[in-house]
Order: C-alpha cells, then sequence, then structure tokens
C-alpha cells in the first residue's frame, strides 16, 4: 500500500467518525466539499477539449475509423456484460406488497429530453462555460477530424499536446488534497444521510451495491486480464487511488485525467508501444465518456427495482425493449431517462423518489463501477486498436466459467442476505392508519358519538359566530366520518386524526377555547349549518359550485388533484388522457359531488360513469367497473390501505378542486376571519409542515 493510499483511507476513517459525532452539525464541511469538488472540475473539461482534438487529429483517416469501430464493440461488449448484472439484479428480491403516499411528481409534467440541445451545440463556447460535457464532445470531436486532413497541422498541435501535459499536470496537483477532500466528504455524507429514507429501500440498495462490486472487482478486470494479460489484481491495486477518489466523490469526469494517466502506466509496464500520434487512452476515454458508461447502465436496475416494488408485471419482451430504449435514453440525462422508462413499461410514475433517495450510495457504488468501466475501455481498446489482442479460447473459457460461477455465489449470498432482512411483510397501512399528530394538543378534543340534535346557543343580537365560540369558551368542529383521510380518521390507537383535525385543533388554540370534533353525515349539510348544530366542517371538503351557493365557505386552504384509481397492471393505461378517449367500453366509478360528474364526461365523453357514495370498488363491491374517480391525494393514501391499487394522473389533463371550510349560519365575518387564520397558516409554514406529514408521508423533523 502507497503512503497515498494510506493518507486517503487515514482520512476516509477520520471524516467517517467525524460525521458519526457531530450528525447534523457536519452540514459545516458543505463548503469545504463544494471547494474540493470544483478544483477537481477545473481543468477536466478543458483536458478532454484540447487531447480530443490533438489526438484524434494527429490520426489519419484509417486510424480514426479503427478507434470507432473496434473500441466501439469493445463498448457493446462492456454493455452486454452490464445488462447481464441488471438482469440477474431481481432474481434476489423477495416477495413484497407496497404502496406509497402522494408525491408531486404524480402530478407534475415531464420536461421533453431535448438530444438536439444535449449533442449538438449551436455555442460552443456556452457548452464550455455550462459544463455541456456531450456538446464539448462533439465539437472538439469535429475539430480532431477536420485537423485529420490539413496540411501543417504538426506546430498546432505540438502546441496543444503541450497544454494537455499542463493540464494534466495541474489535476495532479489538485489531486494531493484527495486526503483531505475525502475526508470533508465522508464526514458531510455520513452526518447528513437521511437514515429512514435509506432504510425503505435497502433492498435496492444492497443488490445494486452487490452487482456495482462484482463487476468492479471481477468482472471487469478480470475482462482485460483475458484481452490483454494484464492481471486483475493489477489492474485493481495500480487504479485503487482513482477508483477510492470516484467512490467518494460519486463524480465520474473529475477523475478521467488520472485514469488516462494509470492507464498509460500499465500499458508502458507490459510493453505496449506508444503511438506517435499520441497515447490511445488519451483519445479513448474521452471519446467514448458520453457513451452510456455502467453507471448509467445499472441505472436500469432501478426499472426492475420499482417494478418489484410496485408488484408491476413485466412480459418478457419487456426485458430486450427495456436494454434498447435504456441505452438510447441513456445517451441523456439520467433524470430525464429513468422517469420515461417507468412510463414505458407502466411502472408507478411515483417510484422515481425511490431512485433519488437511492442515489445518495448508488450513486457511489455505480460511478466505482464507471471509474473502472472506463479503465477497461482504455486498455483493452488501446490492445484492440493497436492490433495487439491476445486472444487464447482457454483464456476466454476460464474467464467465462469462473464468472459464471462468481455470479451464482453472488445471487445465492444476495438472495439469503435479503431474505433474513426480513423485506417480504407489507406494513404501509400501519404505517399510515398508525399516524399520530405531527404537534400533540396541549389540550385533548372531546370526540361526540353523534351530531347532537339541538343547535349551539346563538351569538348576541348584532355579534358574529366567532363571537359565540369565545363567549362559549368552545368550538364544535364537524368532520365526514368517512373516506376523507388523510384530513381526518380514526388511527390504530383510537385518536381523530388527520391534516384538518390537526388544523382545528390550532384554530381552537389560538382562539384560546375548548374542542369538540362531532361526525357529520354527507347528506343535508347545508341545512345542519344552518341550524347551527357545528361551527364550522373540516376534513377535506371539496368547493363545488352547488355548494358554494348554497354554504358560505373560507378561501381555499389546499388544492387537489382529479385522478383515478385503478389495479396496479392499469396504471399506464390510465395516466394517458389520450388512451382514456381512445378506449371502448370503460366504465368508471365517480363521487356523487355535484360537478364532478360533469367534469369527468366532459374530459372523457365515452367512459361509462356509475355515481358512487363510497370506495367500495377497492374491495370489489363493483364488478366490472374499470377505475374510480378520485383526487390524487386521497388515492394514495387509500392505495396504502389497499396496496394492489394505483393512483393514475391523466396527463395532460389537469383538474384541480379547491378545499375550503363551510361556517356556521352564513356568518361571512367568521369566514373572512378564517381567510386571515387561513393566510397567516401559509405564511409560518404550518400548513406545508402538515401537508409534508400527511399528504406525502414525511416524516417529522426531530
Amino acid at each position: 500500500m502507497t503512503s497515498f493510499t494510506r493518507q486517503i483511507l487515514i482520512g476516509l476513517a477520520i471524516g467517517i467518525a467525524a460525521g458519526i459525532l457531530l450528525g447534523e452539525d457536519a452540514r459545516f464541511f458543505r463548503y469545504a466539499v463544494d471547494g474540493f469538488i470544483r478544483l477537481l472540475q477545473m481543468t477536466v473539461l478543458p483536458y478532454i477539449a484540447v487531447s480530443l482534438v490533438a489526438d484524434i487529429g494527429s490520426l489519419d483517416g484509417t486510424k480514426a475509423r479503427n478507434l470507432f469501430l473496434r473500441v466501439g464493440a469493445l463498448s457493446m461488449l462492456l454493455w452486454i456484460l452490464a445488462l447481464a448484472a441488471v438482469f440477474l439484479m431481481p432474481l434476489a428480491f423477495p416477495l413484497i406488497q407496497s404502496a406509497s403516499f402522494f408525491s408531486t411528481t404524480l402530478i407534475e409534467s415531464r420536461p421533453p429530453f431535448d438530444f438536439v440541445s444535449l449533442y449538438i451545440p449551436s455555442n460552443p463556447f456556452h457548452s464550455l462555460a455550462n459544463n455541456i460535457v456531450p456538446a464539448v464532445v462533439l465539437f472538439s470531436s469535429l475539430l480532431g477530424i477536420a485537423l485529420i486532413g490539413i496540411d501543417r497541422k504538426e506546430r498546432l498541435i505540438e502546441v496543444l499536446l503541450v497544454m494537455e501535459r499542463t493540464l494534466a499536470r495541474v489535476n495532479r496537483m489538485v489531486a494531493r488534497l484527495t486526503p483531505y477532500g475525502l475526508l470533508a466528504i465522508a464526514a458531510y455524507t455520513v452526518g447528513t444521510a437521511n437514515m429512514e429514507q435509506l432504510a425503505r429501500v435497502k433492498v435496492y440498495l444492497i443488490a445494486y451495491s452487490a452487482m456495482a462490486l462484482f463487476l468492479t472487482l471481477w468482472v471487469l478486470p478480470g475482462l482485460v486480464a483475458c484481452l490483454t494479460g494484464i492481471p486483475a489484481w493489477q489492474v485493481i491495486n495500480r487504479t485503487r487511488d482513482a477508483l477510492i477518489t470516484a467512490f467518494i466523490t460519486a463524480d465520474l469526469f473529475i477523475v478521467l485525467p488520472v485514469l488516462i494517466d494509470r492507464s498509460k502506466d500499465l500499458l508502458r509496464e507490459h510493453g505496449l508501444p506508444e503511438e506517435e500520434a499520441g497515447s490511445p487512452p488519451d483519445i479513448i476515454v474521452p471519446a467514448f465518456y458520453n457513451f452510456p458508461h455502467a453507471a448509467k447502465l445499472l441505472s436500469l436496475s432501478f426499472i426492475l427495482f420499482a417494478a418489484w416494488y410496485s408488484e408491476t408485471v413485466l412480459n418478457p419482451a419487456d426485458y430486450p425493449r427495456l436494454a434498447f430504449t435504456g441505452i438510447a435514453t441513456l445517451m441523456g440525462s439520467i433524470n430525464v431517462a429513468i422517469p420515461f422508462l417507468l412510463d414505458l413499461l407502466h411502472i408507478p410514475a411515483d417510484t422515481f423518489n425511490l431512485f433519488l433517495a437511492t442515489g445518495v450510495v448508488n450513486s457511489r457504488f455505480g460511478t466505482l463501477t464507471s471509474a473502472m468501466y472506463m479503465i477497461v475501455l482504455a486498455l483493452a481498446g488501446s490492445y484492440v486498436l493497436t492490433g495487439n489482442l491476445r486472444y487464447s479460447p482457454s483464456r476466454v473459457l476460464r474467464y467465462a466459467l469462473m464468472t459464471a460461477g462468481l455470479a451464482a455465489l453472488t445471487l445465492v449470498g444476495l438472495t439469503v442476505t435479503l431474505r433474513s432482512l426480513g423485506t417480504t411483510g407489507y406494513d404501509k397501512d400501519q404505517v399510515a392508519l398508525g399516524m399520530r399528530f405531527l404537534w400533540p394538543p396541549k389540550q385533548a378534543a372531546a370526540v361526540l358519538p353523534g351530531l347532537p340534535e339541538e343547535p349551539l346557543p346563538l351569538p348576541p343580537q348584532g355579534s358574529s359566530l366567532l363571537e359565540a365560540v369565545r363567549t362559549r369558551g368552545r368550538l364544535r368542529v364537524c368532520y365526514p366520518p368517512e373516506y376523507a383521510a388523510p384530513y381526518s380518521f380514526v388511527n390504530l390507537s383510537g385518536e381523530l386524526v388527520g391534516f384538518d383535525m390537526e388544523m382545528a385543533h390550532a384554530l381552537s388554540s389560538e382562539l384560546g377555547v375548548a374542542l369538540e370534533f362531532a361526525p357529520i353525515p354527507r347528506d343535508n349539510q347545508p341545512e345542519i349549518l344552518d341550524a347551527g348544530r357545528c361551527d364550522l366542517i373540516m376534513g377535506g371538503m371539496v368547493v363545488t359550485a352547488q355548494r358554494a351557493s348554497r354554504m358560505v365557505l373560507s378561501p381555499p386552504y389546499l388544492y387537489e388533484t382529479l385522478a383515478f384509481i385503478v389495479p396496479d397492471n392499469r396504471r399506464t393505461e390510465f395516466s394517458s388522457a389520450e388512451m382514456i378517449r381512445a378506449g371502448k367500453g370503460l366504465q368508471v366509478a365517480v363521487p356523487n359531488l355535484p360537478g364532478v360528474t360533469e367534469l369527468v364526461r366532459r374530459e372523457f365523453p365515452k367512459l361509462q360513469i356509475v355515481t358512487v357514495k363510497d370506495v367500495g370498488f377497492l374491495s370489489g363491491q363493483l364488478p366490472g367497473v374499470d377505475a374510480l374517480v378520485w383526487t390524487a391525494e386521497r388515492g394514495c393514501f387509500l392505495t396504502l390501505l389497499h396496496p394492489a391499487f394505483s393512483v393514475a394522473v391523466p396527463q395532460p389533463v389537469r383538474i384541480q378542486f379547491a378545499l375550503a371550510y363551510p361556517v356556521a349560519r352564513h356568518d361571512l365575518e367568521f369566514a373572512r376571519f378564517l381567510g386571515t387564520w387561513i393566510d397567516l397558516k401559509q405564511k409560518d409554514g404550518t400548513i406545508q409542515a402538515l401537508y409534508n406529514y400527511w399528504i406525502l408521508g414525511q416524516p417529522p423533523r426531530g
């Protein structure tokens, strides 16, 4: 072990210990992390641009053609190996049933993938300034290709080669700070990690990490040994500093110059003559950097994980489609490709949030594998490009048999590990029904078994309902007893909880009065309010024109989005407005809310509508009905209780419903007060915090 490697490992150990001890206080390391990453990034893009122009430009036409044909064929072989790991991974997944809280990604329109802007620069200087790597690579490659046929180019190439060596030297100077930079990164990552979120996806984290290590430690370096004769252990040993840096920083781009240097050292040690026009790694690595590498290809395994997690059944034909479409879409942004592939294979779009959550860990293992992937391209590609490939059938057979055996052992180990973690039980229904108040109330509310017949005392002549509440010292809030979760429901402890129940506690506390809840039937609500049997209704009341004409309502405090609740395997069918409109004989259940039926019929005139009063569809009480019209926010909560169903928002249609609080006796002054109070709760973050907790399912901050 070199002294520099020892320094790196010591820095990592100190950083991890600091992160554990400091916890959230380790956030101050962020400044050192940002500074170190920026220093590493500083010379990489200029280095790639200069080396591409110089090294491609120094080639002749035949060598340039061989570069992309021969190394391109090698790259396809590496893709096949990475995809094999992707498709083997789900074999280790245990059986599971799952669902998730509402996510805003469910209703957001995704930006289209602009392939042209990413790869074809209208202004190369803008691409350089904004770190648009694919565009810079294409521009530099075109300059290098154009130089191939130019006379008297030697002086320019000589200058460019000097600049290339200068930039590489600067990068090596910055790399000396690696032990200190990795210390800061380790401390920040460990101290600020969201362990609860990572625990939700431990199956994927473990499986992904295992497959990434399998590729990094055997499959890829073993292929180098098979094709070149350079021992696999030596490949790992000579590049370990760069591999560790890639793993900790989760940034392949910044270690490219180091990978090129290490590759050239290995090639020289094993007697591969360096080309007069320049070393092959200087051309291969920048030229093939923008093609999908191992980290991007391994990310396709998330699609299979999401299908397993959401219980979406994939057909055999879906796997080749995922492979070919995945490679094409991964030419661009991975955060655009993954949602597209989820939709393509009819997998719930809200699982994309899990992909973002796993990125904290998996991006590091993926970058580690990608660094080894680039080393393989540089080493084996150099042998292929120079015609020095050392092909031996016996060596290839031995490599294939060892790889198959190690793959089987890896899968068996993964399967046993994942089964032992106890991941087969579904508990999201218990999580949802076990929710308690985000902020426990100081004074418990009285929950009446039924709505009293006698009205509350009238307010004094000329005064408002607000004054009557203060005078009597008690606020009576009515709530719908059924199908109002997560706004109001009874949890496993028998407590009446929910978004609006917590808002009611906040209101009574700020008014300085006691609070009581009473259930209100869905029929005759305007008459009940007119009679003064309760002060207001709270519990996710949707504003309709008919309700607004018969009751005085507060200003809206939240908005919900129309959606369909459907069986898991039909989510994609109902996620497209065009597919719904083209469908024949589709029958949907629509809640008995004035105006909702008209909206659904307006947008989807071919649908056959069945008016319902409850969600019996989820219990199989409506045979022949294909979907239930509900809101996306409530629908996601219901799917936690019925995980065989999913929520589908028909894109690009977006119909929203306002939620408000109806007040008793048409009291305009009380409604105006509620409007001011709602505005204050929005400004002080109360409504957002409750939304994050009750609707998005985010855990409370400690």
